[in-house]
């Protein structure tokens, strides 16, 4: 079935809980790192790539207290370009990559940390629910892990192999598909995410794709950065 060009709907300003530094670790932790045991490794961003190492100025405090209020203040931006009603999420495709996934709902838990997808065979990526749905004004926020020692690599594994113009496709619950464009795919250090940028307000329906990556620390157990990609709604259709 062809694409449509959606409505204008209304903007929901979304209260993104900002646990920046509690998620991505988490996201980073319980991923290790491949080369030691299958020799395997996540692509690396190249000069060629989409996206580029970055080493952000706007920087999120290592131990910064998590908050439920929008990333940025002032007034709301003038959306422009397509924008669809709220309505959740259920599957994601990025055909570029080869992958398919149902959408978990991911919220906040008792300590305000933000949930994390489970580690498992099938590996899933989240909507973390108190960002925008897919297709509504503001940054909707998808989260995924890169690889596990237990099971390989998962859902975001090539995340960096993401070309500006690749497609990303989120089934909805109201049965219409959000088609969104790669923008860019960037790649920032923990101590240096730009967490405005990322959760900010922003002025059309925007996704970010978000997972570890970079050099993996022994060490700390952990992944040195985080993975980014940027994508804009460009159209929608019915759910086939």
């Amino acid at each position: 079935m062809s694409e449509s060009t959606p409505t204008t709907g209304g903007y929901r300003r979304g209260k993104i809980a900002v646990a920046v530094a509690l998620v991505l670790a988490v996201l980073g932790g319980l991923a290790i790192v491949l080369g030691v045991v299958t020799q395997q490794s996540p692509p690396q961003l190249s000069d060629g790539a989409a996206g580029s190492l970055t080493r952000s100025q706007s920087s999120a405090p290592s131990e910064q207290e998590p908050t439920t209020e929008p990333a940025t203040g002032g007034a709301e931006p003038d959306i422009k370009g397509p924008v669809l009603e709220p309505s959740k999420p259920v599957a994601l495709a990025v055909p570029a990559i080869g992958v398919r996934s149902r959408l978990l709902h991911l919220g906040l838990q008792d300590d305000r940390s933000l949930e994390v997808p489970p580690e498992e065979p099938d590996s899933k990526a989240g909507w973390f629910n108190q960002s925008p749905t897919p297709g509504e004004a503001g940054p909707s926020i998808l989260l995924g892990h890169v690889d596990s020692a237990e099971y390989g690599p998962a859902v975001f594994f090539e995340l960096t192999k993401l070309a500006k113009g690749d497609k990303v496709t989120v089934d909805r619950a109201d049965g219409t598909t959000a088609v969104f464009r790669v923008d860019r795919t960037e790649r920032y250090a923990k101590n240096e995410f730009p967490t405005h940028e990322v959760y900010g307000n922003i002025d059309h329906a925007g996704l970010r794709l978000i997972t570890c990556g970079g050099e993996f620390d022994l060490e700390e157990g952990s992944y040195e950065d985080n993975i980014v990609t940027y994508a804009t709604l460009q159209s929608s259709h019915p759910t086939t």
